[in-house]
């Protein structure tokens, strides 16, 4: 078994393969923090910052990789993370032992679990921390991070979570990171919907929809999707944060993942037909709270 070395600032060398609106602000503190951060995305523009600071730009996921004592990725989907480990040009091929893989992506749990056996067969530790909190809390590093994997690996990762991170959770082995965030997001869409159905009875009955948020505020229904995203809808901020598309993606994740347990789980079911009409409707780019407008939309309530 590998000696899994502490991942700190300044010695380690950290390689970061995804440069969205999550992941390079995610790099972005892992620079602030005192990584040596090589970096990698499909777009060398977004790491033109980063590079100004300080970071070391690399053409494939396995220059990137080379000599990392650790290797962070955050894609959109499980085939981005296949191919930025296993491709070609994949980060697989030039880990050397006792290195960690952090998988910040909301991805398959199976998918995980496959990953970490492989790599493991060459002495690399593997997490699957999906996060939660949105490109504010990427920014502030205040970020949730669902983790799965070896005590040991969570343990010599744990400084590099901390740069990233607020609230950090080893959930337990490989996998359930991503089942956590399953559930994260089943949770958050649920009070969406439930929200939107709220606002559409306001609206329907001449209740102003901004009054009634101010009210549930001070009560029971208080939670940071009536803080957040509605807010933004009694306010019309159609600013994109989080895609509708990415969590379209994330709940077809979480669907699979009840039916693979036997869990009955109408509310997910319901969540991911509502983002599916979204998405069909040619809609996936707008930002998620979109599907706390639906209710009033097909309610005819504006």
């Amino acid at each position: 078994m590998a000696a899994w070395r502490s991942i700190e600032a300044p010695a380690a060398r950290v390689a970061f393969l995804g440069l969205g609106t999550m992941g390079g602000a995610m790099a972005a503190n892992l620079l602030a923090a005192g990584y040596r951060l090589a970096l990698f995305s499909r777009t060398r523009a977004k790491a033109a910052a980063l590079e100004a600071a300080g970071a070391c730009w690399h053409d494939s996921p396995a220059e990137a990789a080379r000599e990392a004592d650790a290797v962070c990725l955050c894609l959109p989907d499980t085939p981005d993370v296949e191919g930025a480990l296993f491709g070609p040009a994949g980060a697989a091929g030039t880990l050397r032992p006792g290195a960690v893989v952090v998988d910040f992506s909301t991805v398959s749990a199976e998918a995980s679990r496959g990953w970490a056996a492989r790599l493991a067969e060459q002495g690399v530790g593997f997490l699957d921390s999906p996060v939660s909190g949105g490109p504010q809390g990427a920014k502030e590093a205040t970020l949730t991070c669902f983790v799965g994997g070896e005590p040991a690996v969570f343990a010599a990762a744990l400084p590099l979570l901390r740069a990233v991170g607020r609230t950090i959770t080893h959930l337990g082995p490989v996998g359930a990171g991503q089942t956590g965030k399953s559930a994260n997001q089943i949770i958050v869409t649920a009070t969406m919907l439930a929200i939107g159905e709220g606002f559409a009875l306001a609206r329907k009955a001449g209740i102003d929809p901004k009054a009634l948020r101010e009210a549930l505020m001070g009560g029971s229904a208080r939670s940071f999707v009536l803080e957040n995203h509605a807010r933004r809808v009694v306010e019309d901020d159609r600013t994109v944060g989080f895609r509708a598309g990415l969590m379209a993606k994330d709940l077809r994740l979480a669907v699979a993942a009840a039916a693979s347990l036997g869990v009955v789980a109408p509310g997910a079911a319901a969540a991911s037909q509502w983002l599916a009409m979204l998405e069909a409707a040619g809609r996936g780019g707008e930002d998620v709270s979109a599907l706390v407008r639906l209710a009033s939309e097909w309610s005819g309530a504006g």
